[in-house]
């Protein structure tokens, strides 16, 4: 069962020109579109079990994510699956957990 999303967009709510901040907008609607396979509702599983190093293992992850894009910038051609768009917004959503893990409010980080 898809949970249907409507478009979070602080952009469209400001009319803010920023492309950075026009990513950080995408990056948003990424994450809670990953949420679903990862945390659906049918799923005892939490997003903090994910992590079961805590922020040590989400560090782990945005440094896989940086070696993937160094991989990419050294490689010929075009990626086959994930682009180094793709790598950099997973890297700016990691961060985002490891904020939230350190602040407590991880979902399933207290239970």
């Amino acid at each position: 069962m898809e949970m249907k999303l409507k478009k979070y967009s602080i952009i469209e709510k400001t009319k803010i020109e920023k492309e950075s901040v026009k990513v950080l907008d995408e990056c948003i609607l990424l994450q809670l579109r990953k949420s679903q396979d990862y945390q659906n509702p049918n799923s005892n599983i939490k997003q903090a079990m994910h992590y079961r190093r805590g922020v040590d293992t989400i560090h782990d992850m945005i440094h896989q994510k940086l070696l993937r894009a160094q991989s990419l910038l050294e490689a010929e051609g075009d990626p086959k699956f994930e682009s180094l768009e793709d790598t950099y917004k997973d890297m700016i959503n990691y961060c985002s957990f490891a904020v939230s893990y350190m602040r407590g409010k991880m979902d399933g980080q207290n239970d």
